[in-house]
């Protein structure tokens, strides 16, 4: 019995071809041009959180305030943890305090957000019980 050797079938210049598919080099990319700007007033406004954090930080380190904060979430006052966020001088950023038995949660927000500019926020996260 005799076999004719496979030819794969001709294709035209314009055809997709199969083997095209698995090309080796990716197709060239038009990248827009690089605009650091909006990354430098993020990383202005983010030096102002960490700073707003290290005061409201400096703060919790008063043994007494802290007994209040967590008296008042663990009675889940919040208006009292919040009364009490907002009195700690120095600290101007839109603060929003979350707590639970284990932990207590600090956002801090940029101030551009009141003008409309969401660009950053600060996330802190401490741990208060077992």
């Amino acid at each position: 019995m005799f076999f004719r050797p496979y030819k794969p079938p001709a294709y035209h210049q314009n055809q997709y071809h199969p083997n095209d598919f698995y090309s080796h080099f990716p197709p060239a990319r038009q990248y827009p041009p690089v605009d650091t700007e909006i990354l430098s007033q993020s990383l202005h406004e983010f030096q102002i959180l960490i700073q707003q954090g290290g005061v409201l930080l400096n703060k919790l380190d008063d043994t007494e305030f802290s007994r209040k904060l967590m008296q008042a979430a663990q009675q889940g006052n919040q208006s009292e943890v919040d009364r009490l966020v907002h009195s700690i001088n120095g600290l101007y950023v839109s603060t929003q305090t979350t707590y639970t038995p284990t932990g207590v949660i600090f956002d801090l927000e940029s101030p551009a957000a009141n003008q409309g500019a969401n660009c950053c926020n600060l996330t802190m996260t401490l741990k208060w019980g077992m």
